[in-house]
């Protein structure tokens, strides 16, 4: 049994990390755009990304204190697990420093952001004090635990998912979601997640165990109340969520950002039009710098167009990856349930698709030039008409350049 406790965590605590670490690119993504200035310590950021990643493979024992092992053990997990919270820290101070002095602009993406450094700190705070395997001992198995997990994972992962779809989708769909209900949602998710997951660390310290029936004891009833309101204003969030969607398409028209670039922004993919073209640049662009299109607005010279157009090889489409995907899980689903004629159709298709597959030699098509020009061109004509931007982002000095390219 201690084996396979073993083998599980070993996979398991670094698949955690693994879900959290794409969602700290996108924060930096996020407070460096909205604080209108280039990443803080980017080095030190990647560095300590590393670290995480390295230091996940070391820590998984600390899901186990309480089984036999012996006190040494224990202790070097737990100062592992105390010492995977410094590049955590590294990286929190990198996107306040980051704020520092910045134009900080308080869009929907950016309140999540903030929302999450300021819950993240305060459940890295409760995992260190798990790290003592004395103290885990006493709240091992309680609320105390799934208080602090939810502390980690909701504003690490769900706020960063929920920040990106934000940022995102304009360049996904080509305008704008509604930032009113945008607002009403994120509050919601806040709110509700502190009402929600923040008795549980109370009911854990005061000895109530997950997965029980004492739900019914009386001393515990009035923080799980609280704990259903936040609930309650959890739903709430999600609805807020749907309707937004609903509001933005409704008013997609008005939303519009053909333009490509509604948040002033600093990677590559603004740049370009809003949702992009298939090939994304009519030109590959020549970067020589990280925030390249940034410094080119500060030059005045971001959308410059290319002195010629080529054509542009493009894969063509295929359905033999839905039908590997299909494939592998009816016979993932099949091989949990020992249903074996699935399972062996199922692995049949997969084979035989990568066989066919094999065969086809006609994979590529081309766009010709004259099509590229005339798409990048339509685009250029939608820019030079466009709106010019508010005032309080105009103003900014990275932004100076895109304001004397649109007048």
């Amino acid at each position: 049994m201690m084996h396979y406790a073993n083998l599980f965590w070993m996979f398991g605590h670094p698949e955690v990390y693994i879900v959290i670490l794409p969602a700290f690119g996108i924060y930096s993504e996020v407070v460096s755009t909205f604080s209108s200035k280039e990443l803080y310590g980017y080095k030190s950021l990647v560095i300590a990304t590393m670290a995480i990643a390295v230091l996940s493979f070391t820590v998984w024992l600390h899901h186990f204190f309480t089984m036999g092992q012996s006190a040494s053990i224990n202790a070097a997990f737990g100062i592992a697990t105390m010492a995977i919270g410094v590049p955590t820290g590294v990286k929190i101070y990198n996107w306040i420093w980051t704020m520092f002095r910045g134009e900080v602009r308080f869009a929907t993406p950016m309140i999540y952001a903030l929302a999450f450094m300021m819950t993240f700190v305060l459940g890295g705070l409760t995992g260190i004090t798990l790290a003592f395997p004395p103290l885990d001992y006493v709240v091992h198995n309680t609320l105390f635990l799934v208080a602090h997990f939810h502390n980690m994972l909701i504003p690490g992962t769900l706020y960063g998912l929920l920040a990106a779809y934000t940022f995102w989708f304009p360049k996904v769909f080509g305008y704008r979601l509604d930032e009113r209900w945008g607002r009403i949602s994120c509050l919601c998710w806040i709110a509700g997640f502190y009402l929600a997951f923040m008795p549980l660390y109370i009911l854990g310290a005061s000895g109530m165990a997950r997965r029980t029936q004492a739900v019914m004891e009386t001393a515990y009833r009035p923080w799980l109340y609280i704990a259903e309101v936040g609930a309650l204003i959890l739903l709430c969030a999600f609805v807020a969520l749907l309707i937004q969607l609903w509001v933005s398409i409704r008013d997609r028209h008005a939303n519009d950002v053909f333009v490509g670039d509604p948040w002033d922004g600093r990677s590559l993919e603004w740049s370009i039009s809003a949702p992009p073209p298939e090939y994304n640049f009519a030109r590959l662009p020549h970067v020589d710098q990280p925030h390249w299109f940034y410094d080119a607005k500060r030059k005045g010279t971001p959308y410059a167009p290319p002195a010629t157009y080529c054509d542009i090889m493009m894969p063509k489409n295929s359905v033999v990856a839905p039908i590997i995907g299909m494939a592998s899980g009816a016979a993932a689903f099949a091989l949990v349930w020992y249903i074996w004629w699935l399972a062996i159709l199922g692995m049949a298709v997969i084979i035989g698709a990568i066989v066919a597959r094999s065969f086809v030699r006609d994979t590529h098509r081309t766009i010709p030039a004259s099509q590229v020009a005339k798409a990048d061109m339509t685009w250029r004509e939608a820019m030079a008409k466009a709106q010019p931007v508010p005032r309080e982002i105009e103003t900014s000095p990275a932004n100076q350049g895109l304001a004397m390219v649109r007048s």
